[in-house]
């Protein structure tokens, strides 16, 4: 992986006219986002250089091979990879769900064959190091003004005047505002079935606790691989599997926000021709939800199903309308 985050830090390094060569363009996902470019909570702008990657054949997806040789074929290699533990975890999770164990893999079929097909995404992240009143890569910067004043009196007036606090809270209030504006990725939910992620160091990634208003810090572990639910798991499983919101802040450790930081996440998707429904699962694979059908009674089960018939739709639309929000200018 890390060989993956050089080519990264080797991309950021390109001129800006060769780096607008790979732009991610129109309604296709692949290629590069500048940093600012998203939104996905609709607000803040995320401050990373991200390139996607939706398919690897040369025909379908251009990749910076001939600025930075070898990029395609040891992105080709990593993608292979995660693809295959993606398959391992589909099945477990159908296994989980005493699903026959190929039920998950078989909507899966066409991961990294082109957005035709599926809207599976290998996402590289780099999250540039955050360093204030440096002249170069600043985030915010404060001023200070100075007065001289003449003393009409013998005693100093040391008194406050009467609109002070109210003036310096509206320029509190301004200056949260101001950094509102910008943060590494704003609060969101994956939209697929999960997603993969790895991680060269923390670098300010939360996950909003179930059931509260409570943000909880992501630590990092070497090596390991966090798996994150999306939406479209969420709802297969009747919310039993819960797509957590998650955010990247700019951290507020100096030692932190002056380090850059890498990530890649592999988001799996289920061929865009698949129906989206809850699915009827085994009795016993539910027994320990709160939220079992003798618990809800016949009210409740009016209103899952009047839910269940609101969310009719294929993996294709419920991508491309969370596209449109995410690049919404």
């Amino acid at each position: 992986m890390k060989l993956a985050y050089g080519h990264l830090d080797d991309f950021t390094k390109l001129s800006d006219t060769t780096k607008e060569t790979y732009l991610r363009q129109g309604e296709t996902n692949h290629g590069y986002i500048k940093p600012g470019q998203e939104r996905f909570d609709g607000k803040t702008k995320d401050l990373r250089h991200t390139y996607n990657i939706c398919t690897l054949k040369p025909e379908d997806g251009a990749l910076p091979d001939e600025p930075l040789p070898g990029f395609r074929e040891h992105m080709s290699d990593l993608a292979t990879d995660f693809k295959r533990l993606s398959a391992l975890l589909l099945q477990a999770l159908a296994v989980g769900m005493e699903l026959p164990y190929s039920y998950f893999v078989e909507k899966h079929r066409h991961i990294l064959d082109g957005e035709g097909e599926n809207q599976s995404t290998f996402r590289l992240l780099y999250y540039p190091p955050l360093i204030e009143d440096d002249g170069k890569n600043e985030l915010l910067r404060g001023t200070c003004k100075y007065s001289q004043q003449r003393c009409t009196k013998d005693e100093i007036d040391l008194s406050l005047p009467e609109d002070y606090r109210a003036r310096v809270r509206e320029e509190q209030e301004a200056l949260e505002q101001q950094e509102q504006q910008v943060t590494r990725c704003g609060a969101h939910a994956d939209y697929g079935t999960f997603t993969l992620l790895a991680q060269d160091s923390e670098g300010g990634l939360e996950v909003k606790l179930p059931g509260t208003d409570r943000w909880k810090r992501v630590g990092h572990l070497p090596g390991a691989i966090l798996i994150n639910a999306g939406e479209l798991l969420a709802t297969w499983t009747g919310e039993k599997i819960s797509a957590l919101q998650h955010r990247v802040i700019i951290p507020g450790e100096e030692s932190i926000r002056t380090r850059g930081r890498h990530s890649l996440a592999f988001f799996v998707h289920p061929d865009n021709c698949i129906s989206i429904t809850p699915i009827d699962l085994p009795a016993s694979s539910s027994s320990n939800s709160l939220d079992t059908d003798e618990k809800k009674g016949a009210k409740g089960r009016k209103k899952s199903f009047k839910t269940a018939k609101n969310k009719i739709y294929n993996a294709y639309q419920h991508v491309q309308r969370r596209f449109k929000e995410t690049y919404a200018s």
